[in-house]
């Protein structure tokens, strides 16, 4: 039944495809070199993985200058819609200061419809079509924060559900407000020192295998589980998680998913003596990149691993990862890292960034210096806060073009809209972990529900297409309406894009 709705879904987002056409958004490219003097500072402290949901306080730009002395009752509204995700206390509304001026901040959905309301902020894991405010305002920007795993709400990799949204802040480099680094503090977290290879040659003596895995989070869109498990014929893999476990972890409170996924003194030291680490995001996109990338790298083992195709723009140097993808097969991929792990010289050479002047990727450290937001640093705002401040001073300038348009109608044009790209999430159509689409069974529960367009159903898709092409607009909502009523949440979805784009 899941298979089915996923499969009308996409069906009627293929012919919304012909009634609205798709555009593409802008590319940014890295260059190396050597590793500039700066460093970000990290303390060495335990680091909490930021969460848009525990940021409290006053949004400030680093930029921010001297408040202005208008009354709050003129500025701009901005009007957090997803419930749980304001980030001040106490009260409802708080004035923020800035770089282009002050805004108010607002949680009270009474302000909905008020004319100076001129955004609403959504978060992407709560967001439904279903809930959202409708009729939409043509005053009104959309901003949407959506930094977490593309599985949490898969239609936004979907150009109909991402251009629903004027600014957004996801993991992509190529958003407005931009996160592919958001559980990287800084430099000095690489640069943490790893294990002597004494010790973890003394661990493998134990019985313990070179290789580690940590997953609890089974059957996700990047199929990671199918690849493993044929990994598993060629090379000894220790696995903990829930998935594919063999191994119990050492104590109860580490077997606690919830101390998994943090950063603790005790699991590091547990994790730091495995020299490589199974590193597969949940999902594939270009910049999403998590903790399962960076805490091997911080620990001393090497990651092996698949997610970011574009993972090599963020590496500290050209040898400091292994790609899964570089390799034919599960066995020649294991062939490789037996030797790695029986040439200590060679297994060596990734970790080399961990020594002065190892990084020395320059786009890496230009992109943390110049970040606008901080990983508990208290001299930035997080990015909570920060894409705040970049909402309301997008707006203010918003306002200053309108007003400038209507004092010289014949000189200024009517400023354009800005309306969010599919580059925005650059998510891939997902394939299986190991083998072809034809190759897996229909009831295959572990990726089906995942594919979004089976070879099967390209015929009934086309036809589908060249019958919107002989539809008027207006029939072309009615015909889309017919075909996702089996799930009311596309059926809202589509008639909010078309309402977006009239």
């Amino acid at each position: 039944m899941a298979a089915g709705c996923t499969a009308a879904l996409l069906i009627a987002l293929g012919v919304l495809s012909v009634c609205a056409g798709s555009g593409s958004g802008p590319v940014a490219e890295g260059a190396t070199g050597e590793e500039a003097e700066w460093a970000e500072p990290w303390d060495g402290a335990v680091f909490r993985p930021p969460s848009a949901l525990g940021a409290v306080g006053v949004a400030r730009s680093p930029r921010t200058q001297l408040p202005r002395k208008e009354e709050a009752v003129d500025l701009p509204v901005l009007l957090w819609w997803s419930p749980g995700l304001f980030p001040h206390f106490p009260g409802d509304s708080e004035r923020i200061e800035c770089a282009r001026g002050a805004c108010v901040a607002s949680q009270d959905r009474r302000v909905l419809g008020d004319s100076r309301t001129r955004a609403l902020l959504f978060y992407g894991t709560d967001f439904r079509a279903s809930e959202a405010p409708l009729p939409r305002l043509a005053h009104q920007s959309w901003a949407l924060l959506h930094e977490e795993s593309p599985l949490n709400n898969f239609l936004l990799s979907h150009g109909p559900g991402i251009r629903l949204f004027n600014l957004t802040a996801t993991f992509s480099r190529h958003s407005d407000y931009p996160l592919p680094l958001q559980w990287l503090p800084g430099t000095a977290y690489l640069r943490q020192s790893a294990p002597p290879l004494q010790e973890r040659a003394e661990w493998r003596r134990r019985g313990y295998a070179p290789l580690l895995y940590l997953q609890s989070h089974c059957d996700v869109p990047s199929d990671r589980d199918r690849y493993v498990r044929e990994l598993m014929r060629y090379i000894p893999v220790d696995s903990y998680g829930k998935c594919l476990q063999n191994r119990e972890l050492p104590t109860l409170r580490l077997q606690d998913t919830a101390t998994a996924t943090t950063e603790d003194p005790e699991l590091f030291t547990f994790l730091s003596r495995y020299k490589f680490h199974l590193a597969l995001e949940n999902a594939i996109c270009n910049d999403y990149m998590t903790e399962k990338l960076w805490r091997p790298m911080h620990l001393g083992a090497v990651p092996v691993y698949r997610g970011s195709p574009s993972v090599r723009d963020w590496m500290p140097n050209n040898h400091s990862i292994i790609l899964i993808d570089d390799f034919e097969s599960p066995q020649k991929l294991a062939e490789f890292i037996d030797f790695l792990d029986k040439n200590d010289e060679e297994y060596m050479k990734y970790l080399a960034y961990k020594q002065p002047g190892g990084i020395t990727n320059q786009f890496l450290l230009d992109s943390l210096k110049h970040r606008e937001w901080g990983v508990n640093d208290p001299l930035l705002p997080n990015y909570l806060n920060g894409f705040e401040c970049f909402v309301c001073d997008h707006e203010l300038a918003r306002l200053a073009a309108k007003k400038a348009h209507v004092a010289s109608p014949g000189v200024i044009p009517v400023p354009e809209p800005h309306i969010a790209q599919p580059s925005h999430m650059d998510c891939p159509v997902p394939k299986p972990g190991l083998g072809s689409v034809e190759e897996i069974p229909e009831n295959d529960s572990t990726y089906g529900d995942y594919i979004l367009m089976k070879p099967t159903q390209g015929p009934k898709l086309k036809r589908m297409r060249g019958e919107a092409r002989d539809l008027s607009h207006h029939k072309c909502v009615a015909k889309l309406k017919a075909v996702s009523q089996i799930w009311g949440y596309s059926q809202t979805l589509l008639l909010l894009w078309f309402e977006h784009k009239a």
